[in-house]
C-alpha cells in the first residue's frame, strides 16, 4: 500500500479531523512503531505500522459513517463538555464509532450539522477554500424591504471584514415587519448570518441551517440523524474532490 501522511491516518481513523490531528502530531502525541513522531510530512504504511495516540494503539476505521443530524437550539456544537451543558455527543451515544461534527452551527441556532468519523472529509468540508454552499431559512422581526435584499447581495462591512449573501429570497411575510427569509452563503464565520442582519438593524428570531453543500436536513425530525444515502455521500465526495 502506498505511504500515507501521518495525519491523515489520524483522520481516517477517527481520531481528529486532519488539522487537529496535525496539532496532536507537534504536540508529541503521537508515535509510530515506539518512534515519537514530531513531523507533519512524515508518512507510513497504516496496513503495517503501529500507531499510538497518547499511548493508546490506534484501531483503523475500515467503515466509515456519514450522518446527517438536525442539531435543536440550546445544544451547543461539540461532542462533550467538561461545564456538564446539553452538547452533539449526548444524541450519539449508543454509536460505537468515534463520530467528530462537520462545522458547527451556535448554541442559538438550529438545524443540519453532519457527523462522521471520516477526518479527510470534515477537513474538507470545514476549509474554506472549498465554499461549502450553506442555506439558512431566517425568521426576521422588523421591515425587511428589497434594498436590504441589495444590501446583503452587494455586501455589508462588519468588524472582521465584507460579509455577502449569494442569493436571498423571502419565503413567507407575514406582516410588514415579520418575514421568513432564506439565505444562501458560503461564509463559515462565527454568527455571520445574526452579524449581517444586526447591521441592518433587523432582528433574528429564527435560525435554521437547511443546507450544506448538496446535503439537505429534509424532513429530519428536530433532535433526530439519519445515515446519508450513497448519492448524497458521491454527491459531497464531488463537491469536495475527494475520491471515494
Amino acid at each position: 500500500m502506498a505511504l500515507v501522511r501521518l495525519q491523515k491516518i489520524l483522520a481516517d481513523a477517527g481520531v481528529a479531523s486532519r488539522r487537529v490531528s496535525e496539532q496532536m502530531i507537534l504536540d508529541g502525541r503521537v508515535s509510530v512503531d515506539g518512534n515519537q513522531i514530531f513531523e507533519l510530512g512524515s508518512k507510513f504504511d497504516p496496513e503495517i505500522s503501529q500507531v499510538e495516540v497518547d499511548g493508546e494503539t490506534l484501531k483503523m476505521n475500515k467503515t466509515k459513517t456519514y450522518l446527517a443530524f438536525y442539531k435543536p437550539r440550546g445544544i451547543i456544537s461539540t461532542m462533550s463538555d467538561p461545564d456538564g451543558r446539553a452538547n452533539l455527543g449526548d444524541y450519539f451515544k449508543t454509536r460505537n464509532e468515534r463520530l467528530f461534527h462537520v462545522g458547527r452551527l451556535d448554541r442559538e441556532s438550529e438545524g443540519l450539522i453532519l457527523l462522521t468519523n471520516d477526518g479527510n472529509l470534515t477537513h474538507r468540508a470545514t476549509h474554506p477554500s472549498y465554499g461549502m454552499l450553506k442555506k439558512y431559512l431566517v425568521e426576521l422581526e422588523g421591515a425587511f424591504t428589497k434594498e436590504n435584499i441589495e444590501a446583503l447581495l452587494k455586501g455589508v462591512i462588519l468588524e472582521d471584514g465584507m460579509a455577502r449573501a449569494l442569493d436571498v429570497k423571502i419565503i413567507r411575510e407575514v406582516n410588514s415587519k415579520h418575514h421568513w427569509v432564506e439565505v444562501a452563503i458560503h461564509e463559515g464565520r462565527f454568527h455571520i448570518i445574526r452579524r449581517m442582519f444586526e447591521f441592518l438593524e433587523i432582528e433574528v428570531l429564527r435560525l435554521i441551517r437547511t443546507d450544506f453543500g448538496p446535503i439537505s436536513i429534509g424532513d429530519t425530525k428536530e433532535g433526530r440523524w439519519r445515515v446519508l444515502n450513497s448519492v448524497e455521500v458521491d454527491n459531497l465526495f464531488i463537491d469536495l474532490k475527494l475520491k471515494p
